[in-house]
């Protein structure tokens, strides 16, 4: 029984970014370029700019492909630099490499990515690990480590990015939950809370900002054929749901943002075990003691 993880904080650049260089006449004084031209600022792009943690591998690594096939410009975070090289082949992409469990990780990540673009417009928050488990066996660390990168960071790492979307008047934070975060997965009660605790924060911000123009999507996958399974010490063994693939959940993001759209599942029907809860919840709880 051990944790994994999938990518997450940030190794700082050896010198500051660097913006477009400027062509001024030999009269222009140097002081009426902006700052930008004169390299103290981030290079401008007309293209829309997605950061996406956890792009080493998995999910991450497929929204990652899908975006940059719909011609946004990247910011890609994960832990392992040679497999995020991998991910950006043929793009463009920044590569932060990162990881998201150190203690200031999300704030450096962020600072970095603001180094690198005049904005985000998508944040795409994908890193995670996994434990599998008694929980009555699970080590206080590997707890503290769940639910650090799987909760802690990720609303360390919005509320960094957050303040650029609502100054720019749009933007989207993508969280990516689990449908263990809907149901209780039974040894799986930490991860589980952490999901069920990034739904909650995916409903309170979405309220918060209201008038805004910055939106917040939940995605919500069942088993993903991904290495997560395998590398949180356990493969999984369930013969139902049926494992679906990174890409069509990277499809479904893509989906979710172009239309604005506040929840996705994937597959679609793991929408009815939340439904069957609210309706029906003595049935809920019988369904979910065999099958949870």
């Amino acid at each position: 029984m051990t944790t994994t993880g999938s990518g997450s904080t940030y190794d700082p650049p050896a010198g500051p970014a660097r913006g477009a260089a400027a062509s001024t006449a030999a009269s222009a004084p140097a002081a009426s370029a902006p700052a930008s031209a004169r390299g103290h600022g981030p290079p401008r792009t007309d293209r829309r700019v997605a950061l996406v943690t956890g792009a080493s591998s998995g999910i991450g690594a497929a929204i990652a492909r899908r975006f940059s096939a719909g011609g946004w410009h990247l910011l890609l975070s994960g832990r392992d630099r040679r497999r995020l090289e991998e991910t950006a082949a043929g793009t463009s992409a920044v590569l932060l490499p990162a990881d998201l469990a150190a203690p200031d990780g999300a704030r450096l990540l962020a600072q970095a990515a603001l180094r690198k673009s005049d904005r985000i417009d998508v944040l795409v928050a994908g890193a995670g690990i996994g434990w599998a488990g008694p929980f009555l066996s699970m080590p206080h660390t590997d707890i503290d480590r769940v639910l650090f990168l799987d909760l802690n960071a990720t609303l360390h790492l919005v509320r960094e990015v957050l303040p650029a979307m609502v100054a720019a008047g749009g933007g989207r934070v993508v969280l990516v939950g689990s449908v263990a975060g809907c149901v209780g997965v039974r040894e799986e009660a930490v991860y589980s809370a952490a999901k069920a605790g990034l739904a909650a924060f995916a409903e309170a911000l979405r309220q918060e900002l209201r008038g805004t123009g910055v939106g917040v999507t939940l995605v919500v996958p069942g088993p993903v054929e991904t290495g997560f399974f395998a590398r949180r010490g356990r493969p999984y063994h369930r013969a139902h749901p049926r494992p679906t693939s990174p890409g069509r959940v990277a499809a479904a993001v893509w989906d979710a943002v172009s239309q604005a759209r506040d929840d996705t599942y994937v597959p679609g029907w793991l929408t009815l075990p939340a439904r069957v809860r609210a309706l029906a919840p003595n049935v809920y709880r019988t369904l979910l003691n065999r099958f949870g």
